[in-house]
């Protein structure tokens, strides 16, 4: 999967310079700071507020006869796992965050509940704070590889790739005679995270899941 990760600031210049990538780490994709403004926003996009790194989570845009569009923004503070919805006239400015994006593999949980990684390129070991992880750990199993967010040299976030396959490990049986249509259950995966999937899916058949929205995508032919 591949992130568009930015972040914002207001500035005076009204002119759109185009991102530069470092090109320091073959494995890493460093972003410099990047004149933005409403237009350009959509999710996922990170901005810098006040030094620290938002993460957009959804935007809407409100028309008003007279004057000019607004728009509301969503965000999580990827740094303090806070979230804020602020409210910004159309075409007000923002500025980029210099970001890193690494290549990394899980190896170990520490008694702290820390998670340490090992990155693909250096093959340094990187520790991250539990609670950076706490929200993805279910997908995160030995040896999977993710991608490490970077902010300043910190990791600010840890991107799981989706979609991916997991074995229903436990799930209710598929009862006879039930043809209700939209009828869910909780499933158990192989990885430890626990889905809806549809009435007609048994344990041990594999499924394709968006692991990004915790959802059930379809029933994969082993």
């Amino acid at each position: 999967m591949k992130l568009a990760s930015f972040i914002f600031f207001p500035l005076a210049s009204a002119f759109i310079t185009p991102p530069t990538f470092s090109t320091t780490r073959q494995n890493d994709h460093a972003l410099s700071m990047v004149a933005v403004d409403t237009s350009d926003i959509k999710n996922g996009l990170t901005l810098e507020i006040e030094g620290e790194p938002f993460k957009v989570l959804s935007f809407s845009v409100m028309k008003q006869a007279r004057g000019a569009a607004k728009m509301t923004i969503k965000m999580k503070n990827l740094m303090r796992g806070t979230t804020l919805e602020n409210t910004y006239r159309s075409g007000e400015k923002f500025e980029t965050a210099m970001i890193e994006k690494a290549n990394a593999q899980f190896t170990y949980p520490d008694e702290n509940g820390n998670y340490f990684f090992m990155d693909m390129e250096t093959f340094e070991e990187v520790m991250v704070d539990a609670k950076l992880v706490e929200d993805r750990a279910d997908w995160i199993g030995e040896g999977m590889e993710v991608s490490l967010i970077k902010f300043k040299g910190n990791v600010i976030e840890v991107v799981v790739p989706s979609p991916m396959v997991f074995e229903v490990v436990e799930t209710e049986p598929n009862m006879k005679g039930n043809t209700a249509q939209g009828y869910t259950k909780p499933a158990v995966l192989s990885c430890g995270a626990t889905i809806s999937v549809p009435g007609f899916i048994e344990t041990g058949q594999m499924v394709k899941v968006d692991t990004e929205k915790k959802e059930y995508l379809e029933r994969v032919n082993s």
